[in-house]
């Protein structure tokens, strides 16, 4: 009896689990490039009651009878499917279309780099103020978006040093004030004038790609950071190495699909109330045998 009651606490305890990952996805279904989270399960062990036999002579040989002593988690995995694109017509915002990650960082003498999905940045105020280059920066959390100024020469090969550039957006640019900005599909920046002309090739926006994406380790404000398991981060523009292309104008939208995870909520929920069903049963049995002698 004692068995079945500790297998079904671990149902219990692994289904609440499995809802509190369904809960925070549907949480985010309206979270800028946020990837949903999915469980498995993995039994825990099986005690062994008989091992198993070889035939011998005229008999067969008899297989092993064990009993199973519950459930333990086996993954909680991020979906790194691509989002929905939507439109939002600011030139600040970004979408990456493919496997990559835009790369931020402090400004710190030994910087934290993170990476994100949530192409949501903004201008920020020049560096003490006045009327110097403003940064791009991840409006979500300040950090500097990095990229390279120029941009990189055509062909250049994926790098594993980090760009150390912050992307700013000069006030003027040959003595002509910079009114805006434009980001293509390689993520080239170039720069509008007051007079109408256009200044191309200004910057280049960094885009990060992993050997396991599934690896990296969600840390909160729609940031990402490498693990051992996702291995070092590579560096290059946008459209190279399958890295995908970028979309001005348009957020990517979180990956969670709304029917899936309504439908895994009412699993979870089904799973954690046969378990429950299970210690009532077992409760049952252990008060017969109490009463056995009265």
């Amino acid at each position: 009896m004692l068995r079945s009651l500790f297998s079904a606490i671990s149902g219990l305890r692994n289904h609440q689990v499995m809802m509190d990952t369904v809960g925070n996805n549907i949480a985010n279904v309206n979270t800028t490039g946020f990837k949903s989270a999915r469980v498995t399960f993995a039994d825990i062990i099986s005690q062994t009651v008989r091992g198993g036999t070889a035939p011998s002579g005229n008999l067969g040989g008899q297989n092993p009878m064990q009993v199973g002593l519950g459930v333990q988690m086996g993954t909680i995995d991020t979906m790194i499917a691509q989002g929905n694109l939507q439109s939002t017509g600011r030139p600040a915002d970004l979408a990456l279309q493919g496997d990559g990650y835009f790369v931020l960082s402090d400004n710190a003498a030994s910087p934290t780099y993170s990476f994100t999905r949530d192409g949501n940045l903004e201008l920020g105020l020049p560096a003490g103020g006045g009327a110097g280059a403003r940064p791009l920066l991840h409006a979500a959390t300040g950090l500097h978006v990095k990229g390279w100024v120029p941009p990189q020469a055509a062909g250049t090969a994926d790098t594993g040093t980090a760009p150390a550039t912050d992307m700013t957006i000069p006030a003027t640019s040959g003595g002509v004030a910079v009114s805006s900005f434009q980001v293509d599909a390689n993520g080239i920046v170039s720069l509008i004038l007051a007079n109408g002309t256009q200044v191309n090739n200004y910057a280049q926006l960094a885009v990060a790609t992993f050997p396991n994406a599934e690896g990296l380790a969600r840390g909160g404000n729609n940031l990402f950071a490498t693990t051992v398991n996702s291995g070092a981060a590579s560096y290059n523009g946008a459209a190279v190495n399958g890295r995908g292309s970028m979309a001005a104008g348009f957020l990517e939208m979180s990956n969670v699909d709304l029917a899936k995870e309504f439908s895994n909520l009412i699993i979870a929920e089904r799973g954690f109330q046969a378990n429950s069903r299970v210690i009532t049963a077992s409760d049952e049995v252990l008060q017969d045998l109490i009463n056995i002698k009265r």
